[in-house]
């Protein structure tokens, strides 16, 4: 068998002003300037086409994916979480950034036939997903505040009109969510998701977002990618405690759990959401569980453009 070919591979820790570069072939490493006319520098005087190793980090990873990408080259975006698992896996006792370049030089280098090419998103998805997160940071610190500045007395008016102008920011984030989905072209697949009961129009414009970021082949893949997929810890007569992965981004969990919760009160749901809690399962792993399902039946209506049909006998199993 031969060796599969590393002498394009490059390793690129990326920071706010700062590109640390680790070439893996040659062990040359380097820093640029994170800035668009030190990257388009940097790209014009490679010949080959690449393939780049780069942990996210906020936005700054951004330029040089996206300018790499357009000049043929391969991006791989690595999990940071999966990164420093396998930093402590091969014994590195040294992190900065020329360590970690090269570290995530030498992942893609041993792993390079289980990860897939990063696409860049267009414009209307990048602004879409802002928009969204933006409304999480406000719906988190309008919670926070709601529960912490409870009893105050003379002060209690002054912070109702404060949680009103907050309620009234998100309100007008919502509208910019629908209109993006509008500008997108994905009205009718989140008509198909709102089908469902429980999933409200914000769920489904998350739903069919998420459906947009990749190319999930099944169901699995689109629950894996939103951290709702179990993690198994099994050996020999011990059977370990399952927990929820819990990768990609919380909000899709947190939007799916209210979704459970709300179609928990429908007469769809609650046959099944009763079966659960008779098989011994918590109420929030039961809404969990629940929220599971929701997310399968919106990535079956995506895959067949088709609404859902509350006629169609519940058949799955209650495991899923």
């Amino acid at each position: 068998m031969t060796n599969p070919k590393t002498d394009d591979i490059v390793g690129v820790d990326v920071c706010k002003a700062i590109l640390d570069i680790h070439e893996w072939a040659t062990g040359r490493a380097y820093a640029i300037p994170n800035t668009p006319t030190a990257i388009a520098q940097w790209l014009a005087g490679r010949v080959a086409p690449l393939r780049l190793a780069l942990e996210p980090t906020n936005t700054y990873h951004r330029a040089l994916g996206a300018a790499a990408h357009a000049a043929g080259h391969q991006v791989y975006l690595l999990d940071p979480y999966r990164l420093a698992h396998y930093r402590q896996g091969v014994g590195e006792r040294v992190k900065a950034d020329a360590q970690d370049a090269e570290l995530l030089a030498r992942y893609l280098a041993r792993e390079a036939g289980t990860l897939r090419v990063w696409t860049p998103p267009g414009e209307g998805q990048q602004r879409f997903w802002q928009l969204l997160r933006r409304r999480a940071t406000l719906v988190r610190a309008r919670v926070q505040l709601q529960q912490s500045l409870t009893d105050l007395g003379e002060l209690q008016a002054e912070l109702d009109v404060l949680l009103a102008q907050y309620g009234r920011l998100i309100r007008q984030l919502d509208r910019a969510l629908l209109a993006a989905a509008e500008t997108l072209g994905w009205a009718a697949q989140v008509r198909h998701c709102q089908s469902i009961p429980g999933v409200g129009p914000l769920t489904a414009l998350a739903m069919v977002a998420t459906y947009h970021r990749g190319e999930f082949r099944r169901a699995d893949a689109f629950i894996a990618f939103m951290g709702l997929d179990v993690r198994i810890r099994d050996s020999g007569q011990s059977r370990g405690r399952r927990k929820l992965t819990k990768k990609g981004d919380p909000e899709l969990r947190r939007l799916l759990f209210n979704a459970a919760m709300q179609g928990r009160r429908n007469a769809h749901w609650e046959p099944y959401y009763l079966a659960l809690r008779q098989r011994g399962l918590s109420s929030t792993a039961a809404f969990v569980a629940l929220g599971r399902k929701l997310a399968r039946l919106c990535f079956a209506l995506l895959r067949t453009g088709t609404d859902f049909n509350p006629d169609l006998r519940l058949r799955a199993c209650l495991a899923t």
